[in-house]
């Protein structure tokens, strides 16, 4: 499996010192937080754009992903949605990133066939930019078994899900029931500990509560070779220890759980 970390974990931070960081540490790629407040937004011109892409290249680092905020379930008008979904795809395609992130969001009983529908009329645009559209395990589909309602409606290979482990655990599900209910669609895997269900502020990894052995072993077990991506929420939780002092003791973490689930 490959590492990555989330430019959640370092607000603001300039793409040249996200770059330093992650071959400093000996990571292989990076998720960038695509939002207004960040480097990396679908507003970038296309010259910002190529240029982005290059210092990564140049790097000899990948975009794993962009971490977008479409609400996929909510209500309202599909067509703003879908938009938006477009504008990560796009920015994702100029940037050489495989996937882009999306949130349920849902609030009601049709939450369902909401996200299946804008899910459906995304992944054509998203296919034709060899983009692929993951569904995070996250608010009102937190476990995999929700996600999947929503993926199993869709039926397109260029929507998938993305397993964020605390989300999954708060929802009370297992490592390996989760891994079930994923893995046809699973892109990647958002990794992160906490100190409790009632305390979310983001601890160094192996310092909390949340499964990350489980998970591994769960993976490894399955031969699942794809991300491992480190989402530590400081944007958040701004007196939460910096994330770069932590960066080398992370690698080194989930490095041992590899090992050990081998």
């Amino acid at each position: 499996m490959k590492l990555a970390f989330s430019t959640l974990g370092v607000p603001g931070l300039p793409l040249p010192e996200v770059l330093r960081l992650a071959v400093a540490h000996g990571y292989h790629g990076v998720e960038l937080r695509a939002h207004p407040e960040e480097p990396v937004h679908p507003g970038l011109s296309p010259d910002e754009r190529a240029d982005a892409a290059a210092g990564f290249k140049a790097a000899g680092i990948e975009i794993l992903g962009l971490a977008g905020y479409p609400r996929v379930a909510a209500p309202g008008d599909d067509e703003p949605v879908i938009e938006e979904i477009r504008g990560l795809v796009a920015l994702a395609r100029d940037l050489g990133a495989p996937f882009v992130r999306v949130f349920p969001g849902g609030e009601d009983e049709h939450a369902d066939a909401i996200a299946a529908r804008r899910l459906g009329t995304a992944a054509e645009y998203a296919a034709d930019l060899g983009v692929r559209i993951l569904l995070e395990t996250h608010d009102s589909h937190r476990t995999g078994a929700d996600a999947m309602r929503v993926l199993g409606l869709v039926g397109h290979r260029q929507v998938g899900a993305l397993w964020d482990v605390m989300h999954t655990w708060l929802g009370g599900e297992q490592p390996q029931e989760t891994y079930a209910a994923l893995s046809p669609y699973l892109g990647y895997v958002q990794v992160k500990d906490i100190a409790s269900a009632e305390d979310s502020t983001p601890l160094a990894l192996g310092a909390g509560v949340l499964p990350l052995a489980d998970c591994v072993e769960v993976l490894t077990r399955h031969g699942w070779d794809g991300w491992l991506c480190w989402e530590y929420e400081r944007r958040w939780y701004e007196n939460a220890e910096p994330l770069p002092g932590l960066l080398n003791a992370g690698r080194e973490h989930l490095a041992r759980l590899l090992n050990d689930s081998a």
